[in-house]
């Protein structure tokens, strides 16, 4: 099994979240996973309708996260350089639905799309604080959901693991949104574990913690539930300390990133 890491979103935040340590410039970390019966793919980034009519992003989102919208960034075209089709795509596991994670599924129309269910309840029933993350249009082609609920084997610590086949497992981590999930992937003899937005800057799974008062902000403001997304943030921080075997990296650290792509 080989597994690529793709950059399908690069965004440039007005004012870099704030502080010195924060990131003036992110990307949307995507994995594609070639299994026997197909690609999988952790995250989409943007799609190539969001590219093409940016209104769909909404104007605040456009306006304070100021993304590239580069249609060679996109999941679609960066496979077909890789020798794919949209067709090889067979699942899309995805770590929470907001807009910048879930906005190529319509460019994989044949796949099966693997989420939380508390997660797509979200999506589907916003509440009025949740509404501006969520972009309703990005699914309205009507993808084939394959919703997962909590309950199952442990993972390093971690309960309530569902297994998407035999290399690749969906792993709660509740808090930036109400089904927010990690994905993990096997990759030889370690794991990969794709937080999501469980955490933004490397800096903060880091032994001390490091980290910038703008971004915590911004992560405070966005979180659904913020005293589980410190609590998760917490247990990957031991994570990291004490498995080595595990690589843990977020949807838009660019350093990590530029480390394993």
């Amino acid at each position: 099994m080989s597994v690529h890491h793709l950059n399908c979103g690069s965004l440039r935040p007005v004012g870099g979240f704030g502080g010195k340590m924060a990131p003036t410039r992110v990307v949307c970390h995507v994995l594609v996973v070639e299994r026997a019966d197909g690609l999988l793919l952790v995250d989409t980034g943007f799609g190539t309708a969001d590219i093409a009519e940016p209104t769909r992003l909404g104007r605040p989102f456009v306006a304070g996260m100021r993304p590239k919208l580069d249609v060679e960034e996109s999941a679609i075209s960066q496979l077909k350089a890789l020798g794919y089709a949209a067709s090889d795509v067979r699942d899309i596991a995805l770590t929470h639905m907001d807009l910048d994670h879930a906005g190529g599924i319509g460019d994989f129309p044949q796949a099966q799309v693997h989420v939380d269910v508390v997660e797509l309840d979200a999506a589907r029933n916003p509440k009025l604080s949740e509404r501006s993350r969520y972009r309703k249009v990005q699914w309205s082609h009507g993808p084939e959901f394959v919703t997962h609920q909590s309950g199952g084997d442990d993972w390093f610590g971690f309960s309530g693991v569902k297994a998407l086949g035999d290399d690749v497992l969906l792993i709660p981590l509740r808090g930036h949104s109400r089904g927010h999930s990690g994905v993990a992937v096997r990759d030889g003899d370690r794991w990969l574990l794709h937080a999501g937005d469980s955490y933004f800057f490397h800096g903060e799974v880091e032994t001390p913690a490091r980290t910038a008062p703008g971004l915590t902000g911004f992560q405070t403001l966005m979180a659904a539930d913020n005293r589980a997304r410190k609590e998760n943030q917490e247990r990957l921080r031991s994570l990291v300390a004490d498995h080595p075997e595990v690589v843990l990296f977020s949807a838009h650290d660019e350093v990590e990133f530029s480390r394993l792509s």
